[in-house]
Order: structure tokens, then C-alpha cells, then sequence
């Protein structure tokens, strides 16, 4: 079955970087766009960067263009987020998830990790 493992959250200070990853098993990695979404408590999951399959082609929240950068690598069926410049408003549980495309728009598939934790606090 499809199984996400996020890892690499933590606490961090404002001004400072992380790195998420997100190993993926149970499907065809290369055949799927990857997401990160990010949800604090009593707001909705909510798209921070998407990754294409074949051409890489990356899309970002504004809220974190110029920031965050996200990365693949197939090889190791594995999906970074790259975080810099980190600010308090980026705190929230951070998941990934394998997207479906119906021709004209991605969704997430409802497939997705335990998330983690990401805290930016001084």
C-alpha cells in the first residue's frame, strides 16, 4: 500500500532553514507530482509546493516563493522541501502527499504521511 514518511521538522528560529523529507513507497514514484502541505490547528491543509513528474516543474504558495524550494529524487523515491528564511507564520504540521492529474488540475489522492512538526519560535 502507498506509505509517506516525513521527517526533518523540528524547532528553529526565525531567520533559519530546514529540511524536509518525504520517502515514498507502495506506487510508482516516478509516475506522480509530489505536494507538501502544511495545516495549523483549525485552518485547512493548505499547499506549500508541488513538484512535477516528468518535468520537474515546481509551483509555490506565494506565501513562500523566494524561500522554499522543493526537489525530487527519484532514485530514492524521495521528495525534499527546502526551507530558508523561516518565519513564526510557517509553523505547522508539514505532509506530503503523491498528487492526481485529470488532465487539467492536480489534487492530492488522500494519500498521506503523519506529517511533521515544524515550530519557528525564538
Amino acid at each position: 500500500q502507498v506509505q509517506l514518511v516525513e521527517s526533518g521538522g523540528g524547532l528553529v528560529q526565525p531567520g533559519g532553514s530546514l529540511r524536509l523529507s518525504c520517502v515514498a513507497s507502495g506506487f510508482t514514484f516516478s509516475s506522480y507530482a509530489m505536494s507538501w502541505y502544511r495545516q495549523v490547528p483549525g485552518k485547512e491543509r493548505e499547499l506549500v509546493a508541488r513538484i512535477t513528474s516528468s518535468s520537474g516543474r515546481t509551483t509555490y504558495a506565494d506565501s513562500v516563493k523566494g524561500r522554499f524550494a522543493i526537489s525530487r529524487d527519484t532514485a530514492k523515491n524521495t521528495v525534499y522541501l527546502q526551507m530558508n528564511s523561516l518565519k513564526p507564520e510557517d509553523t505547522a504540521v508539514y505532509y506530503c502527499t503523491r498528487d492526481l492529474f485529470d488532465g487539467l488540475l492536480y489534487r492530492p489522492s488522500g494519500d498521506w504521511g503523519q506529517g511533521t512538526q515544524v515550530t519557528v519560535s525564538s
